[in-house]
């Protein structure tokens, strides 16, 4: 069986506190009103990776909007590819805490931002199982 992967946990940014969550990442655009830089202690703030502000202000956290969101947000990611790679790869080595401002926990771009990592990540081990495969076909 493959090595287990550290954990990617949702975080809501007015719930940090002092817990070890990990590696804290902050995936908004904006800093969350009311909190301080000392409150969230985080080790980066993802602008680059946060929707634009123009999906951000259509999407005004209203539910009916999410799968549209979500879809818009997804190909924006796409032109952040390298950026993309580079938290995969953080993901890969540590746990790691994806921080959101929005009182929502179901409907924010964490959720989005997850859901991507952990798709990327099957994927990639399911390549690397086939090629396992593959290679042990080729010896027989």
């Amino acid at each position: 069986m493959g090595k287990e992967l550290p954990e990617i946990k949702l975080v809501g940014a007015y719930n940090v506190g002092d817990q070890d969550i990990g590696c804290r990442l902050l995936v908004d655009r904006l800093w969350p009103r009311g909190l301080s830089k000392e409150k969230l202690q985080l080790d980066e703030w993802l602008k680059n990776l946060a929707p634009s502000t123009e999906l951000r202000k259509w999407f005004g956290h209203r539910p009916e909007r999410w799968a549209e969101f979500r879809k818009r947000y997804l190909a924006e990611l796409k032109d952040q590819a390298e950026e993309v790679d580079r938290l995969l790869k953080l993901a890969a080595r540590r746990r790691v805490a994806l921080i959101y401002g929005a009182r929502d926990e179901r409907h924010n771009e964490a959720v989005v931002m997850k859901s991507l990592l952990e798709s990327r990540r099957a994927k990639s081990a399911q390549a690397k199982t086939g090629r396992a495969a593959s290679s042990s076909e080729a010896r027989l």
